[in-house]
């Protein structure tokens, strides 16, 4: 988007009017041989090959079950006809997910979609095909598009998964497979360092624990302890100037254990001077997971470290509001806050709903077990 709006603001509306009449010529000339014939062939006979999501739709929506073995039957294929393991596809489909859902208005996807990349019209045929929803992979290359029929269609339709990830992933590798080149492909197709930094943070943790369903959740307190929780979202906040408070923050006594919530990686640690000592966790929905006033941390825990839900990553302190070291200016509580990345921003949401959620989930857990 950002190249076509480049290119135009060179154009006046006749140079524009001009170059859209030579590109119309060229595109009747690319499709006049072989691309033409295959366009034919392929019409007449129908797709020689059945997309992922497209042989298995139906009225019902997937069990995560269901959909988790559509995802990784299409990043085998991928990872078949890209050289990359399963694990960087499913990063870079993950990536692209996690920004679809934070902006859904912008990037649409389908309800049955299996994989969650989005590409625009645009960058998909080319800036300057005169027909956006070219699919004739002929055509697109000629005018710079990145779609590329990854089915083995004969199309490259960007509503198809396979056609949609495996174009993406091609870009990537532009660069080569080795890891810094890859980061490099990433770069030039993203142009944002962050998104680069995600995937192969997702790419680490599917490595890590071999497998797609990494959603579990919980309580970043053992349940059953001594603690007390209200939403207290937005209210005010004055030290080091008016703001509001982001996050829940949760009662309980000094050196009671904090968990991760999630499955993650330690992006940050150490002192901060509202939260003291605090731990940033990155998941897989690319949500960040603020833990703050921390009394200590788990000795062995650094940064860059795979974490599970459940496991140990502190303790409740009330550090914090001052330089390091600073404690007891409030009473001891843990600060749990979480923020969405949205590509270039962060925003934080209200985690209330999320920490009730997974406490009552616990509480289940245990009843049952009792039961048993």
């Amino acid at each position: 988007m950002r190249l076509f709006w480049r290119r135009g603001k060179g154009f006046t509306l006749r140079t524009a009017c001009t170059a859209s009449a030579f590109a119309a010529v060229l595109l009747t000339v690319c499709r006049s041989g072989t691309a033409g014939a295959a366009i034919g062939a392929s019409s007449a006979s129908g797709p020689a090959t059945v997309s992922v999501a497209a042989s298995s739709r139906s009225q019902d929506a997937p069990s995560d079950e269901m959909m988790f073995a559509k995802r990784k039957r299409l990043y085998d294929e991928i990872s078949a006809k890209t050289g990359l393991d399963w694990q960087m596809v499913a990063a870079i489909d993950q990536y692209e997910r996690t920004i679809s859902r934070a902006h859904p208005k912008t990037r649409p996807k389908k309800d049955d979609a299996v994989t969650g990349v989005f590409v625009q019209e645009s960058v998909w045929s080319g800036n300057l095909n005169p027909e956006p929803d070219d699919d004739n992979p002929s055509s697109i290359r000629f005018f710079s598009g990145i779609g590329r029929d990854g089915s083995g269609d004969g199309r490259a339709d960007r509503e198809q998964d396979e056609d949609a990830l495996y174009s993406v992933a091609v870009q990537a590798l532009q660069q080569g497979i080795s890891d810094d080149d890859f980061s490099i492909g990433l770069w030039e197709y993203y142009h944002n360092t962050r998104a680069v930094q995600r995937i192969l943070q997702f790419a680490r943790l599917y490595r890590h624990f071999d497998r797609l369903d990494l959603k579990g959740g919980a309580f970043p307190l053992p349940v059953g302890d001594s603690y007390s929780f209200r939403s207290t979202w937005g209210s005010g906040r004055s030290w080091g100037g008016y703001r509001i408070h982001e996050g829940t923050d949760i009662f309980a006594g000094h050196g009671t254990t904090v968990r991760s919530t999630c499955y993650g990686i330690v992006e940050i640690k150490g002192w901060n001077a509202f939260g003291g000592w605090r731990i940033g966790i990155r998941d897989l929905n690319n949500l960040y997971h603020y833990y703050a006033h921390l009394s200590g941390y788990e000795k062995n825990l650094k940064v860059g470290d795979i974490v599970k839900p459940g496991q140990t990553i502190g303790w409740v302190g009330s550090s914090g509001y001052g330089r390091p070291g600073t404690q007891g200016k409030f009473p001891p509580h843990l600060h749990y806050g979480v923020y969405r990345d949205r590509g270039l921003v962060e925003w934080a949401f209200d985690p209330y709903p999320m920490l009730k959620r997974w406490e009552q989930d616990e509480f289940k857990m245990r009843r049952s077990k009792k039961t048993e």
